[in-house]
């Protein structure tokens, strides 16, 4: 576990053996969870830092219709919900879910406050994660501005292909994920996808997409 924490946002820069030494003079517990099980419900407080140490989870909203957004999917050894655990409103702000049999490492907030104040390492890694936290959520709230499957679709693939020069992705999920990820059904996002590629937008070739006319694609965001 300390080979895999010392790659982790809070203790890179760490050694395996100095984890161990440092975890020895603190409390923490490590707990199995089953696929498809939750860990967290959406405000539940936050009581200590939750760090994945083993397989991947999934943090989700369900509406009042019962349908779920899935916001995204944290592996290890990536921590949940770190950003608001010092707020004034600690709770967390999604479900989260076991994707697969899973571990999670939990630190009471007393002792990471012990950790911030006794390791400057460890200070500075957290005061970076929750600023990457705050970037990822202002991006992610500029992704759901977007009121269409189409504006939503154009974004992400501008975002993946990033290159001006870069006409041709790879799409890392799949369609399944994808519908989850902009809170679509399939059907409706493979009607999309059709549709583009009906307009010579792009191309679609399973997971790889084409960029045909990019500046279609940025009329859409605009």
């Amino acid at each position: 576990m300390f080979k895999l924490l010392s790659v982790s946002p809070f203790f890179r820069g760490i050694s395996p053996e100095e984890l161990e030494q440092i975890f020895s003079r603190i409390s923490y517990s490590v707990k199995s969870f089953s696929k498809g099980q939750t860990i967290a419900q959406r405000e539940d407080e936050i009581k200590n830092l939750c760090i994945v140490v083993d397989g991947v989870v999934k943090g989700e909203m369900v509406d009042f219709t019962g349908k779920i957004l899935k916001v995204e999917e944290i592996q290890a050894p990536q921590p949940l919900a770190h950003a608001v655990m010092f707020s004034n409103s600690n709770k967390f702000p999604v479900d989260v879910v076991a994707l697969v049999d899973c571990k999670i490492l939990f630190i009471p907030k007393a002792d990471v406050l012990r950790l911030l104040q006794s390791n400057v390492i460890i200070l500075n890694n957290f005061l970076n994660a929750v600023s990457n936290r705050a970037h990822f959520l202002t991006n992610k709230l500029w992704f759901l501005s977007f009121k269409t499957i189409k504006e939503k679709v154009a974004h992400y693939l501008l975002s993946l292909a990033k290159s001006e020069t870069r006409t041709t992705i790879i799409l890392p999920k799949t369609h399944q994920e994808l519908a989850e990820f902009f809170g679509v059904t399939r059907p409706s996002l493979a009607r999309v996808f059709a549709e583009m590629e009906a307009e010579g937008i792009i191309t679609v070739n399973r997971k790889e997409i084409s960029i045909v006319n990019r500046n279609r694609l940025m009329e859409m965001i605009k």
